[in-house]
């Protein structure tokens, strides 16, 4: 439970808000020069309305409890009294009722947005080992997500010779997607002894993972085609029968960026050009938001779930058979089921954590 008047702040900000937003959407509509930005706020004012009204009931109500308390507590005709306490009592009633409705809201918005994402896995430190945890993340991942209803699609690829991937991006989609993949970000780090390791030596290799939304055309317009350079070529490495034998693969540089996406998983050149630029959009949303985060809030970290490459997330421990989440400090014995994609735990602790976070205060970009 959110204490009230941390959650009445909350809400004094949102109509203060909403009160700037007023007043931004008018003086852009006398000029229209900009309209996705009409747009964004005009999204960001109709997402806001109900609540802010709520809360301006609120405090009406507040008021009028306010005036029907100081006329029972006054000098005078009994028979009035007794109905002042009575109208107050009443009110007081409603404004519990409409704080509890207020609380509701302002918890779901703080629940992750019901979206497409992709998920980028890298290798990072460990050569050989590090491609290889890359495809067991990878797999365990596609396992969570079955577990869990959800639709997996991979968009971009780079196999290594030894089995794993140096990189892969698939996307992830249906209801609660986000809110059970966000916690994955950031470097994940193994430990087991690899197979050509004689003296039985552990080593330690990471990983990183970026978990991204799929941006929406309001959050992201359409990228000039002066902005791409895309070259086509014949695909190689694994992917069947006749992938070696068109122009099929697509490379796309974003040339104001330099970021760079290659699909060749596909036969089509058509379906690999959509998937690369799904997943450019979606690494330039990021880069956008990201520098939003660092210009608001260079001084806060928030404690569950950054997403920075460089924060180690957790450790898979071959030898011991355990994962370590260092973000809150748990470790869980059950290895095996946790790499078979029985993520459920990690999630649930990890979404209390975030929410207990927010609940004082500290709510993320």
């Amino acid at each position: 439970m959110i204490p009230r008047q941390q959650l009445l702040d909350q809400l004094a900000q949102f109509d203060r808000r909403y009160t700037e937003l007023e007043q931004r959407l008018a003086e852009l509509a006398g000029s229209r020069s900009d309209p996705q930005a009409y747009q964004a706020l005009s999204k960001e004012l109709s997402d806001l309305r109900d609540t802010v009204l709520s809360y301006r009931t609120y405090l009406r109500i507040e008021r009028e409890a306010v005036e029907a308390e100081s006329l029972f507590h006054a000098q005078g005709d009994l028979e009035v009294r007794e109905l002042a306490k009575e109208e107050a009592v009443a009110l007081r009633q409603q404004q519990v009722e409409l704080l509890a409705e207020l609380e509701r809201d302002w918890l779901s918005r703080h629940e992750a947005p019901e979206r497409p994402l992709i998920v980028e896995i890298r290798a990072g430190t460990g050569g050989q080992e590090a491609s290889l945890f890359v495809a067991d993340l990878y797999r365990m991942y596609t396992k969570y997500a079955a577990r869990c209803g959800l639709a997996v699609e991979p968009l971009e690829s780079q196999r290594t010779e030894a089995g794993g991937f140096k990189e892969i991006a698939f996307s992830v989609k249906g209801p609660g997607a986000w809110r059970r993949f966000q916690y994955e970000r950031g470097v994940h780090r193994v430990q087991r002894v690899p197979a050509t390791e004689a003296q039985g030596r552990i080593h330690t290799s990471t990983v990183t993972v970026a978990v991204l939304p799929e941006p929406e055309e309001v959050e992201l317009a359409a990228i000039p085609s002066k902005d791409l350079q895309i070259d086509v070529f014949r695909s190689s490495g694994p992917g069947g029968q006749g992938v070696n034998t068109t122009d099929s693969a697509v490379r796309i540089r974003h040339l104001p960026t330099g970021l760079v996406v290659t699909c060749q998983d596909e036969r089509s050149q058509l379906r690999n050009k959509e998937k690369a630029m799904r997943v450019l959009r979606a690494r330039l949303l990021e880069a956008l938001q990201q520098d939003k985060r660092q210009q608001a809030a260079q001084d806060r970290r928030k404690q569950v779930g950054t997403g920075e490459r460089s924060e180690k997330v957790r450790t898979y421990n071959f030898p011991d058979r355990r994962v370590t989440d260092h973000r809150i400090g748990l470790t869980l014995h059950k290895f095996d089921l946790i790499l078979e994609g029985d993520l459920q735990e990690l999630v649930d602790a990890l979404s209390a954590a975030d929410r207990s976070t927010a609940l004082q205060g500290e709510t993320g970009p």
